[in-house]
């Protein structure tokens, strides 16, 4: 993948800024297709610099309970791949965002990898998170993503032996997704302090920036990322928001609005 992909742009946009990404992830399909487009539209207008968008799977092997209910809750709703697709190319000509679609491999495998890969990247896609897909086994893939125009994003965590590491970022690109616990996903009271030695090694292996996900939730978190890595990820704080989406009585409007509000203060975080 050349350095000019969508992603590796903004990450190189915002070095030149001095200032950290903010990436929120959102699940498709929750509760419908039509609330995820306004979501993304609301999100890129609080200026956040990458969107993750999950593909909702009935066996995740990452998710926390609050990421696990948003899937069951789409895939309840029959939210489907070509849906997804859809719903995400609708947005093309609105969102200068690069998204980055987190989706199982046998969600890939089921469609062909080729073949997904190809309508991820027509329909908007910048890049691909696989979790299910071994670091180390993504060779294959990653040619694929990059035959596509896309970059494969790995994911490192803080149980991963320095061996895997390395064989991992011969893969990787964009950025690297550091996990920053063992564990699944859920925001957290504080961040790991085994976490800056682990930034501090990739920074030692890798030129690819370092996003951390998992348990990031607050602004003041983004403080104690500051100087360590160059973006944070929020997913089950944010989609704990969303939940109120699914009931009948909630006002959609005003709480896409409270949604962008707090990516607000996680983009102001950034910029301090």
């Amino acid at each position: 993948m050349s350095d000019t992909s969508p992603i590796a742009a903004r990450f190189a946009e915002l070095k030149s800024q001095g200032r950290m990404a903010f990436m929120p992830f959102i699940t498709c399909g929750d509760p419908d297709m039509a609330a995820t487009v306004a979501l993304v539209k609301e999100l890129a207008s609080q200026g956040v610099d990458l969107i993750e968008l999950g593909f909702p799977y009935s066996d995740p092997i990452a998710d926390g309970p609050v990421i696990q209910s948003s899937y069951t809750r789409a895939l309840d709703k029959g939210i489907s791949v070509e849906s997804i697709f859809d719903g995400i190319a609708s947005l093309r000509d609105e969102v200068d965002v690069p998204l980055v679609a987190m989706v199982a491999y046998a969600i890939v495998f089921r469609m062909g990898p080729q073949t997904f890969a190809k309508r991820a990247k027509d329909a908007g896609f910048s890049g691909l998170i696989v979790p299910d897909l071994p670091g180390d086994e993504a060779a294959e893939m990653a040619a694929i993503s990059r035959q596509e125009g896309l970059d494969l994003i790995q994911l490192v965590a803080p149980t991963t032996p320095p061996s895997r590491v390395q064989r991992i970022l011969k893969s990787a690109s964009g950025f690297v997704y550091c996990v920053s616990v063992a564990g699944t996903t859920g925001a957290r009271a504080q961040l790991p302090a085994e976490l800056k030695e682990q930034l501090a090694d990739l920074r030692g292996r890798t030129d690819l920036p370092l996003a951390v996900g998992f348990g990031v939730s607050r602004p003041e978190q983004i403080d104690e990322l500051r100087g360590l890595a160059d973006g944070a990820i929020v997913g089950s704080a944010i989609v704990r928001k969303v939940e109120p989406l699914s009931e009948q009585a909630g006002d959609r409007e005003s709480i896409i609005s409270e949604i962008g509000a707090f990516a607000a203060e996680m983009v102001a975080a950034t910029r301090c």
